[in-house]
């Protein structure tokens, strides 16, 4: 042990942030406690993809140019603790112990700290392994978990990394501390499932905590998840917006590009596009994600399909999208006002395609095959994220129906078309393999979107992606086959659609 008495340990969870501001913080901590201007400090923290080398490392501990590291999404540090290089990122806990270590051994405070990793490992029903002279954990002779420290006048800082559900993938780029053959691993892919990753964290705060003789004070959640940049849009022309709206109001006609507070809305209308929702505002599903109204619906209106007609040829559209929200109330689920209205768009003066969203009609397939009847050009139908997150993000919903969906339409020769929502909790490999799931529906369209949070009373985001990261899963989707793929941080369900069509 490294204290002989109970002491206070404040402990802060800073949820997702980069490593850069981090780091600043955490050297801000440290000062402070030189000081003494404040207590023994636990800081548990996740990092978007980023590669440090430590005081032993250098670029050749890099298996790619830094320009290829960067391209990849990965930001690069180089960094006064121990070690070589490792790898920091989505699914991984990071902890920052900041201590006075009185007794002035460095060797006892990382034993200490491998025990402590050690012992949660065992509580989640693996077996550790520890190497002599080696500062890591292995579980079946692959590495779990990598320890990198630094003192200032006997106060520690950096600290360890416990890949949780983390995908080993992002190592290939990097020598892991500095051992060419070294094989990386993770807790769920050691147990054959994903973990909460909040849940490994207390224990992780818990273990800690008796182990070096605390009592902990929690602050967590201090910093909540960021926005990156890349997120934040230019102000739209409002001209643009009020003519549309206008519009809109004079056929009595809303568009999901402004109930669901879409980030495109403003570019969308400068190019004279909209995404048209039928069968009124109210949904009777309460999904977390979704900005929609909620409640009892709307009696339907039998002359809006003929409104949105007339809406697609004001517009002088070529390509026109229709969604609703989710009937349950009704028989059919509103397949039958979907049928109708693209029937009244095909009767308009221009020739044009016709993209449907449509919801799941409660698993009815003769609801469905009304819609496959009237012959939509793209029917889309969004799985919205990985199945573990179904009983979370789409409560009502079910993920092998949504397939179902898809592989029916797939069967009657539509265009069929997908879409997920990243930065919710979901697993790399969860990631993969729904794509794979949506490919072998016959799904040939796909987008893939950053999570935003519509209102604080709404999911929370759990990880913004870089740019970089949507480009590797519009790679991945388009090697297995997908014809059209549309893959950022702000790309939504029907996103410059009709480009999307016409470049496949």
């Amino acid at each position: 042990m490294i204290q002989t008495s109970p002491k206070i340990l404040k402990v802060s969870d800073w949820g997702v942030l980069e490593y850069g501001k981090a780091l600043r913080m955490q050297e801000a901590i440290v000062g402070k406690r030189i000081a003494g201007e404040a207590p023994d400090h636990l800081v548990t923290v996740v990092h978007p993809p980023v590669v440090t080398l430590g005081r032993s490392g250098g670029l050749d501990d890099l298996r790619t140019s830094v320009q290829s590291i960067q391209e990849k999404g990965i930001s690069l540090y180089h960094v006064d603790r121990g070690g070589m290089a490792t790898f920091h990122g989505p699914g991984q806990l990071v902890a920052y112990p900041i201590l006075r270590l009185d007794r002035k051994d460095l060797h006892l405070y990382v034993k200490t700290l491998i025990d402590a990793v050690t012992a949660v490992l065992r509580l989640f029903g693996l077996d550790p392994e520890t190497k002599e002279e080696k500062p890591g954990v292995w579980v079946n002779s692959v590495k779990i978990a990598s320890f990198g420290i630094a003192v200032r006048k006997w106060i520690s800082y950096h600290g360890l990394a416990l890949n949780v559900n983390t995908d080993p993938k992002w190592f290939e780029w990097i020598v892991p501390c500095g051992e060419p053959f070294e094989r990386v691993t993770s807790m769920a892919r050691e147990l054959g499932h994903p973990l909460n990753l909040a849940e490994v964290r207390d224990v992780f705060i818990k273990t800690f905590c008796r182990l070096f003789s605390y009592t902990p004070e929690f602050q967590m959640n201090r910093n909540p998840v960021e926005r990156p940049d890349w997120l934040i849009r230019p102000s739209p022309c409002v001209e643009a917006v009020d003519h549309m709206e206008e519009q809109l109001r004079q056929l009595r006609l809303a568009t999901v590009c402004q109930r669901a507070r879409c980030p495109n809305l403003g570019e969308c209308f400068e190019r004279g596009t909209a995404t048209f929702m039928i069968l009124g505002g109210k949904c009777t599903r309460r999904c977390g994600f979704c900005a929609v109204d909620k409640g009892i619906p709307e009696v339907i209106d039998p002359e809006e399909p003929e409104r949105v007609a007339i809406a697609a040829d004001r517009l002088n559209l070529k390509h026109v999208v229709v969604t609703s929200v989710t009937r349950d109330d009704l028989p059919d689920g509103g397949a039958s006002q979907f049928s109708q209205t693209i029937k009244e768009i095909r009767k308009g003066t221009n020739a044009k395609r016709v993209e449907v969203l449509i919801p799941d009609f409660g698993g009815s397939l003769r609801a469905l095959e009304k819609v496959c009847e009237a012959r939509p050009d793209v029917l889309n139908h969004n799985l919205e994220t990985v199945k573990r997150l179904y009983p979370k993000i789409r409560p009502g919903a079910q993920y092998r129906r949504s397939l179902g969906i898809l592989e029916f339409a797939s069967g009657k020769g539509l265009k069929v078309k997908s879409g997920i929502m990243l930065g919710l909790g979901e697993t790399e490999e969860e990631v993969n393999e729904t794509i794979m799931d949506l490919r072998r529906t016959g799904c040939a369209y796909l987008t893939i979107g950053q999570y935003l949070a519509p209102s604080g009373d709404h999911l929370p985001v759990e990880r913004y992606l870089s740019p970089a990261e949507f480009s590797r899963w519009a790679e991945t989707a388009k090697t297995i086959g997908f014809k059209g793929v549309a893959a950022a941080p702000l790309v939504r369900s029907s996103y410059r659609a009709d480009e999307m069509v016409r470049e496949a």
